[in-house]
C-alpha cells in the first residue's frame, strides 16, 4: 500500500532504560517529523528514562535524547542522532471525519513496523492523562493497538499523520485513542524552545461541586455545577485575592467553570501574567474577585 510505503520508514521503535539501569525496561513507538531527526512519541513512553534508543525502519539503531515532554497531552519530543532521516508528512486532524479510513503504524510488543487498519470511530473525545488531567479532542479509532504501539503514527488515507497513538481500553475491542496531530503542532515549538509547555496557575485544590437547582434559579446561573475550593496554597495568587476554602468558583473571565478540567482548559499560556476575574459563590451570594495568573510550578 502506498501509504505504508511512504509513512512506514518514518515510524521508529523506542527503547528506554530507567536511570541507573543498564537493561532496557520499556518500549514504545515514535514517528520522525523532520529530516534532522525530531520525532514525536508519548510522554509516558520516555518518562524517567536514563537512556533512549530509536530502532529505525531498516533495523539500524540511533541514540536519542528527550527534547521535552508534556504530561498534560502525553506527548514528548525526541531528537535522534544522525541526519537525513525519513520524515512523515503531518496532516490536519481538524479535517478528520467519522468513518474515514485510519491506519496505525507502530511496534506493538516489539514487532517492528506493524500495520493495522480501521476507521475513525469518533472525534473530540476526552481521555484522562497520566497526571490525571483531561487530554482534549482525542481521536477514537478501531485500528487495533497493542502495548508498544504508544507513540506511533495514526495515518489517514493520503499518508499524512493525523494522530499519535496513545491508549487502549483494556479488556475492550476496538476502543483505541490517539492524540490529534494539531495538538502536537501547537506544543512542538514550546518543547523545542523550553523543553516543557507553560500553563497558568492560581493555586487552589478543588473538586467539582453540583449546585442545588433552587440556588441556580435564585442566582440566575446558567450552569448547575462549579469548582469547590478544598485548599488554597499559601502565598499563591488565590490566597492574595482572598479566595477561601468552601468557596465555589463559577466562572473565570465570564466563562463557566463547571469542573476542575474546565479551569485547566482556561488557564492557557496566554493568561500567564494577566489579571482575571473569578465569579465565586460564597455564603449563598456571588462575589467577584480579581487575581493575576502565574505560571504553573514545574
Amino acid at each position: 500500500m502506498r501509504v505504508v510505503d511512504e509513512t512506514g520508514p518514518a515510524v521508529i521503535g523506542v527503547r528506554r532504560a530507567s536511570r541507573g539501569r543498564d537493561l532496557y525496561d520499556g518500549a514504545g513507538s515514535g514517528v520522525i517529523i523532520s529530516p534532522d531527526g525530531y520525532a514525536l512519541t508519548n510522554n509516558h513512553v520516555v518518562r524517567g528514562a536514563g537512556r533512549i534508543e530509536a530502532v529505525l525502519n531498516d533495523g539500524s539503531v540511533a541514540r536519542a535524547e528527550i527534547v521535552g515532554g508534556d504530561p498534560d497531552t502525553d506527548l514528548a519530543l525526541l531528537r535522534l542522532a544522525g541526519g537525513s532521516h525519513a520524515a512523515a508528512q503531518l496532516g490536519d486532524s481538524d479535517e478528520l471525519r467519522v468513518g474515514e479510513l485510519s491506519i496505525a503504524i507502530g511496534n506493538p510488543l516489539g514487532l517492528q513496523a506493524t500495520v493495522t487498519v480501521g476507521v475513525i470511530s469518533a472525534l473530540r473525545r476526552t481521555l484522562r492523562g497520566e497526571n490525571g488531567r483531561l487530554i482534549e479532542d482525542v481521536i477514537q479509532t478501531d485500528a487495533a493497538l497493542n502495548p508498544g504501539n504508544s507513540g506511533g503514527a495514526l495515518v489517514n488515507a493520503n499518508g499524512a499523520v493525523v494522530g499519535v497513538n496513545t491508549a487502549i481500553i483494556g479488556g475492550a475491542q476496538g476502543l483505541c485513542f490517539a492524540a490529534p496531530i494539531n495538538t502536537a503542532k501547537r506544543i512542538i515549538p514550546e518543547l523545542m524552545r523550553d523543553g516543557r509547555v507553560a500553563r497558568g496557575w492560581f493555586g487552589i485544590a478543588g473538586q467539582t461541586q453540583d449546585l442545588a437547582r433552587a440556588l441556580t434559579r435564585r442566582l440566575g446561573l446558567s450552569g448547575d455545577s462549579g469548582v469547590l475550593v478544598a485548599g488554597v496554597s499559601a502565598g499563591a495568587p488565590a490566597d492574595a485575592a482572598g479566595l477561601r476554602v468552601g468557596d465555589v468558583v463559577l466562572a473565570l473571565d465570564g466563562e463557566a467553570t463547571s469542573s476542575v478540567d474546565a479551569i485547566h482548559r482556561l488557564l492557557t499560556r496566554e493568561r500567564i501574567g494577566k489579571r482575571v476575574t473569578l465569579d465565586v459563590l460564597r455564603d449563598g451570594a456571588i462575589v467577584r474577585l480579581g487575581l493575576q495568573v502565574v505560571e504553573r510550578p514545574a
